[in-house]
């Protein structure tokens, strides 16, 4: 079973920045699509932003110019550095390995980010 260990949620002013981390347990090269989901209190869990092996990237509308996931295969790392937060992006931030039409297929524990006004 593969498990996906994310890091760096915590609790910021709006406006600033924070940067997650996610680590496999086996190679980042075993999974072509990774990325990133979320669910505030009350709501449904949804995408945020995924990356090919080959670095295509998309995002969801609400965070498109203010978040960007990349990856470090040398380090085997998926981050999702988020910039200019605002308080509705406070939720709780899921890695996850996704299919093509980027459903997840496993999600790690999660890691809370929560943005203050």
């Amino acid at each position: 079973q593969v498990e996906l260990v994310e890091s760096g949620g915590g609790l910021v002013q709006a406006g600033g920045s924070l940067r997650l981390s996610c680590v496999p347990s086996g190679s980042i090269f075993n999974f072509n699509k990774m990325g990133w989901y979320r669910q505030a209190p009350g709501k449904e869990r949804e995408f945020v932003a995924a990356i090919t092996g080959g670095g295509s990237r998309n995002y969801a509308d609400s965070v498109k110019g203010r978040f960007t996931i990349s990856r470090d295969d040398a380090k085997n790392t998926v981050y999702l550095q988020m910039n200019r937060l605002k308080p509705e992006d406070t939720a709780v931030y899921f890695c996850a390995t996704l299919d093509s039409k980027n459903y997840p297929r496993r999600l790690g524990q999660g890691t809370q980010v929560t943005v203050s006004s």
